[in-house]
């Protein structure tokens, strides 16, 4: 399998799910070699969806534009741009764009979830998380996680100041989704320019870097399990970052 797959979210083409109203572009998952995590962005021109029910799994949704809310069961929740949504295993929901233009959400699939009870949904908003510091300068957000009901991963932002940090890895399965910014991820020799937009897969253990090649901040969404610290990383000797 190929360690580090890029794939341009505009690129996909977007296919209309007729039983749910959504049109969903599949970024990440089986299809790109990757079993961990299923990565899709969702899209709701306007009006209401009808109920989408999400299995046997943990889901997280992150509004990346437009306005609206979300129903899972009785209870309705605002949405707005930069707000992170857990939705628990077997759970359903409707989606309802309430705003001028296109509703647009990043959705992760955690397949095979840790087992226990489910915890209610929970709706989070970015800009109400604290900042925390990772390597090279580098700042994160989470949004969901074990703490929100989530089990089996961890949902963050995080933020890279220009210039490249060292070579690390994880010892988690990661999704990525640029948000802002422009850069360049480095793994296995290999080097592929990244914008908003770009969807990286990144398999547990990969050496890699993401080098912020652009003027300002270069900010990803990112969804990794298991559930743990962004900041928790090693060089590639295996000793601690």
């Amino acid at each position: 399998m190929t360690p580090v797959v890029v794939v341009d979210a505009g690129a996909v083409p977007p296919r209309r799910n007729p039983e749910t109203g959504l049109t969903v572009r599949a970024t990440l998952g089986p299809a790109t070699g990757f079993d961990a995590l299923e990565q899709a962005v969702l899209e709701l021109p306007g009006g209401r969806s009808e109920p989408v029910a999400i299995g046997e799994v943990e889901e997280t949704l992150y509004v990346l534009e437009g306005a609206g809310t979300i129903e899972v069961g009785a209870t309705a929740h605002e949405l707005e741009p930069d707000a992170g949504i857990y939705l628990p295993r077997a759970s359903r929901f409707v989606l309802e764009n309430t705003g001028p233009g296109t509703l647009r959400l990043l959705a992760v699939r955690i397949p095979d979830p840790s087992p226990g009870p489910p915890a209610p949904a929970a709706v989070r908003r970015l800009t109400d998380q604290p900042s925390q510091p990772a390597t090279a300068s580098r700042a994160f957000r989470v949004v969901a996680g074990p703490e929100t009901g989530l089990r089996s991963a961890t949902q963050f932002v995080g933020e890279i100041p220009v210039g490249r940090a060292p070579d690390h890895f994880h010892t988690y399965d990661e999704a990525i989704y640029v948000l802002s910014g422009e850069g360049v991820v480095h793994a296995g020799g290999v080097a592929r320019p990244v914008s908003p937009g770009s969807c990286i897969q990144l398999p547990a253990r990969t050496v890699h870097c993401l080098e912020n090649t652009g003027q300002g901040p270069l900010r990803v969404l990112g969804v990794f399990r298991p559930a743990g610290s962004p900041a928790s990383a090693f060089y590639p000797d295996g000793t601690p970052a």
